[in-house]
């Protein structure tokens, strides 16, 4: 190296601090006309839980007038919610889930 050089140092790497994406919660909302047994199927297919956890989610309902089934990002949790509502729709019944932010 002559006089003239200059030693160049390494820039170093910031990296951006994320932050993490605000949960969202659906919400099974009781009614007086979709059939239990229904309503535990879709929380099956839907969010894949067991007969027993379906049950247990649906009777909360049923008793509190809602129930909170997930806790999860906003689109999975607006996804979940419509496919719910369409599933319903689809063999003439008005259950009917909720999102709303998780505090």
């Amino acid at each position: 190296m002559s006089d003239n050089d200059v030693a160049l140092k390494p820039k170093t790497k910031v990296e951006p601090k994320l932050d993490k994406p605000k949960l969202y919660k659906v919400i099974l909302v009781n009614d007086d006309y979709t059939p239990r047994e229904f309503v535990i199927a879709i929380l099956n297919i839907v969010f894949r839980m067991s007969e027993e956890t379906g049950y247990r989610v649906m009777m909360t309902a049923h008793k509190l007038g809602s129930c909170v089934v997930v806790v999860c990002a906003k689109d999975i949790a607006e996804t979940k919610a419509k496919e719910g509502i369409d599933l319903a729709k689809e063999m003439g019944f008005p259950l009917m889930f909720t999102t709303e932010p998780e505090e």
